[in-house]
């Protein structure tokens, strides 16, 4: 098979016929019959799965993927990838906000320069001022933490060859996040500039986005771990020379020590920071214990078009 078009449904009723006739039109302009549209429904609670059903019912060319509830956006796409089949895999969002017509461009672009990704970077990040606030210090956070260079304002949308997606699945942890994965499975990637659009409200609260950051953040570096040792250290250092202080002052200066607003104030510091170099060694620990455990990262209720692979 050339080409699989995978992508995610959640909350996708709305758009899901369009997406599957655009989809379909640049799928046969470039692979003739010999593609295929992997649906995979994250538990979506509106008629995604039903539309798509019908879909493959009509169309030999869709297979849906069906989760059997929400697992979340990149476990799914993890999912979606491992149903593929093409020697190109196009990956995207289903919302239309990404666009199916962009594989032109990046298909060019592939054979040009014989390269494996060729993955999208908004010109100009949608949204309102907080989303492209939050946007861009999560990419410096991120660069920061990591030690690797994960490109500001990447998107979904991707064609990848076949060795670079089973490359990318050979990454079997369960708390994954699949933007830093697509940077450390390496190979050569250009990105290609695109105008995202708006057409629905994002499903990530202000919540899942500090999620999103925390898990990034602790998948892929060591860094908060090493911080919380120089953190004491520069905090013990600080209290050897204001203890060296107060000892002179009533040595030298024969004066009472006072103060105690400033103690309790101290207290209530170093209470708090021990407190959250817990939660960070625990944060750690919660991801040792969850990849220990070896559970399945998706559970995959049944599959339809093509039968079940």
């Amino acid at each position: 098979m050339k080409l699989s078009i995978v992508t995610t449904l959640y909350q996708s009723a709305a758009h899901i016929e369009e997406f599957h006739r655009r989809a379909s039109v640049v799928a046969a302009q470039h692979a003739a019959d010999s593609y295929e549209l992997v649906l995979v429904n994250d538990g979506s609670p509106d008629e995604s799965l039903e539309r798509a059903v019908a879909l493959s019912r009509s169309d030999p060319h869709v297979v849906v993927v069906d989760l059997s509830r929400n697992f979340g956006h990149h476990k799914a796409m993890m999912t979606g990838l491992a149903h593929a089949c093409g020697e190109r895999v196009y990956l995207l969002d289903s919302d239309l906000e990404e666009e199916p017509e962009w594989f032109d461009a990046f298909r060019t672009r592939l054979e040009e320069e014989g390269c494996d990704v060729v993955y999208g970077v908004q010109r100009s990040r949608k949204g309102g001022r907080f989303e492209r606030w939050s946007g861009r210090l999560f990419y410096r956070l991120m660069n920061a933490i990591s030690g690797f260079d994960m490109p500001a304002d990447m998107v979904t949308a991707r064609l990848m060859t076949r060795r670079y997606v089973e490359a990318l699945l050979r990454h079997e942890e369960r708390e994954l996040d699949i933007g830093g994965l697509w940077v450390i499975t390496g190979f050569e990637q250009r990105a290609c500039l695109v105008d995202k659009h708006d057409t629905s409200a994002t499903t990530y609260s202000l919540g899942r986005r500090l999620a999103l950051v925390v898990n990034s953040a602790t998948s892929f570096s060591n860094v908060p771990l090493v911080a919380t040792f120089y953190i004491g250290l520069v905090i013990f250092t600080i209290a050897a020379l204001c203890a060296a202080g107060v000892v002179l002052q009533w040595a030298l200066l024969d004066r009472p020590v006072s103060g105690w607003a400033s103690l309790i104030i101290s207290v209530w510091m170093i209470g708090a920071m021990i407190i959250s170099f817990i939660g960070i060694l625990g944060i750690y620990l919660a991801k040792v214990f969850a990849e220990v455990k070896q559970r399945p990262y998706t559970i995959v209720r049944e599959v339809y078009g093509r039968g079940s692979r």
